[in-house]
């Protein structure tokens, strides 16, 4: 029988086993939250063969993404008020549920709105594996687990597109979604059995208004970076409109949370120096991240001639990397409590692996280039566990629930910011490379799609060779964007102030936190 857990700072002992069992079910629910878009991608094409609909295709992912950034702070603050447990299993079930509607789906539009349930269940699994990490493990001690939160994202990201074309080829594009419900059922098993985390009851009430506002600023925001440059030009009244909106939204919403009795962000975690600043880091490395992951399998795919099969592959150099980094970066912070110089390191890192693969052309080889991809891994394992790890380190455990909803939602903003203004950018160099190489009428013709390795091999060589060298020259413009941006990360982390972390190693000296007066009562709550 598996002794249940009990959180940090209660008078059991948290056993090593216990902690192994629930972080199991843990992963396997974070990786239901990233492995379900990389299976979907893959199986779109046949999706809409089927449903048809093809003018609707983006919003079966915008749905999706809206409804997860939107609900993410939510989640948080329902995890701190009325507890853990029940919010996470609460998220895990609705996930459940959009599953398998979107598998039920007879249209498109029934499609978007059941993705647009499993996005509210998404933002909650994300948000609870984070929290109860934090409540479970002190900081301190969670370093030696990072290699599996990475090792999960390396999994999703790998697996993906494989266990996608899998599935679709042989059993359907519904199983895609079905593929859910064992994987869920186990997670719901496992946790039901042996997390025991306090009840909680909340004695005030929700912030409604605080939810809606930021609800109506993050919709606006994401919505902008999607459709801006894509569905609109930037400057339409459509994206100028929705960025008013925004502006107003986030200006009331900041408003509304001085008055909130329970704000569902509360704004004085932002007092704190490394907290802000971890914010300020994950959004750049979620800028960094999902461009690099966007871009390189079609520089590979269009210039390099690699199957799109396989492209979950061709990022394992990046993965690996940055999984065996993370995993000697938290052993080194559990084993000595330093931990300023991995966002530096990762900073450093991430500014010369993006500025590498902004030089790649037509001549550049997969064995360069997955170099190139290894050093912004590096990069980036140095920085993804750590800073969600400092952020959680400076707050109160009351706030443990927002502070990684936060988080998340920063990274989240991040990704978005980063997939729209990399592919505008993207998009408009290989517009005026075509236009150069082969005049305006055939460039529109030929290049305005993105083509793969088989469609390519069909074109003509001179429009073939064309249109390898607009991407490439797309991706030097996109990846040098990314560069630029990433150094913003590096001078950030210089300011991040080493506070001793919480837990099981040397007792860090009572307000040593920043003097923000957060330290002292989170000390006390995590201290074995």
């Amino acid at each position: 029988m598996v002794d249940t857990v009990k959180p940090a700072g209660t008078s059991e002992e948290v056993k090593p086993r216990s902690v192994r069992v629930v972080l199991m079910a843990l992963m396997i629910a974070m990786l239901l939250a990233m492995l379900d878009n990389m299976i979907i991608g893959t199986a779109m094409p046949t999706i809409v063969g089927e449903l048809h609909g093809l003018e609707h295709l983006s919003w079966v992912v915008t749905a999706y993404t809206l409804a997860t950034a939107a609900s993410t702070p939510i989640w948080g603050k329902l995890g701190d008020m009325y507890g853990r447990k029940g919010s996470f299993l609460t998220s895990i079930v609705i996930f459940l549920i959009g599953s398998v509607l979107s598998g039920m789906a007879q249209s498109m539009g029934q499609l978007i709105g059941f993705r647009a349930i499993q996005g509210l269940g998404a933002g909650g699994l994300m948000v609870g594996v984070m929290a109860i990490i934090g409540d479970l493990i002190p900081p301190r001690e969670r370093g030696k687990y990072q290699g599996m939160m990475a090792g999960v994202m390396a999994l999703a990201m790998i697996g993906g597109p494989l266990v996608g074309g899998t599935i679709t080829d042989h059993w359907g594009w519904r199983w895609s979604f079905y593929i859910n419900l064992p994987l869920g059922a186990v997670a719901l098993a496992m946790v039901t059995a042996v997390l025991h985390l306090p009840k909680k009851r909340a004695q005030g009430k929700i912030d409604y208004l605080g939810a809606a506002l930021l609800t109506i600023a993050i919709t606006s925001t994401v919505l902008v970076t999607t459709w801006g440059g894509n569905e609109y030009t930037w400057g339409s009244v459509e994206i100028l409109g929705l960025i008013a909106v925004g502006v107003l939204s986030t200006a009331a919403f900041l408003y509304a949370e001085t008055k909130a009795a329970e704000p569902v962000m509360p704004l004085h975690i932002f007092r704190s120096r490394n907290f802000t600043l971890m914010s300020v880091i994950g959004f750049l490395v979620g800028f960094a991240m999902f461009g690099g992951v966007l871009y390189l399998p079609l520089f590979q795919q269009s210039v390099q001639g690699a199957s799109a099969t396989n492209s979950g592959l061709l990022l394992l150099p990046m993965l690996l990397s940055m999984m065996v980094v993370s995993l000697i970066a938290g052993r080194v912070t559990t084993s000595s409590g330093k931990y300023k110089m991995f966002p530096i390191a990762g900073g450093a890192l991430m500014v010369v692996g993006m500025f590498l693969l902004a030089t790649m052309d037509t001549d550049t080889t997969r064995l360069v280039s997955g170099l190139y991809m290894a050093v912004l891994g590096a990069g980036l394992g140095f920085l993804m566990q750590i800073t969600m790890l400092v952020a959680q380190n400076s707050v109160e455990m009351k706030d443990m629930g927002v502070a990684s909803s936060s988080a998340t939602l920063f990274r989240t903003l991040g990704g978005s910011f980063g997939v729209a203004l990399m592919g505008s950018l993207f998009s408009a160099r290989v517009t005026d490379t075509m236009t150069e190489r082969l005049g305006p009428e055939a460039a529109q013709a030929s290049g305005g799609a993105q083509l793969d390795a088989a469609s390519l091999a069909k074109l003509p060589e001179a429009v073939r060779d064309a249109y390898q060298h607009a991407v490439a020259a797309g991706t030097h413009s996109a990846f040098l964007l990314g560069a630029a941006i990433a150094v913003l990360g590096f001078a950030a982390a210089w300011f991040v102030k080493e506070v001793p972390l919480r837990g099981a190693g040397p007792a860090a000296p009572a307000g040593s936190a920043e003097g923000d007066k957060t330290a002292p009562a989170a000390q006390e709550s995590l201290a074995h």
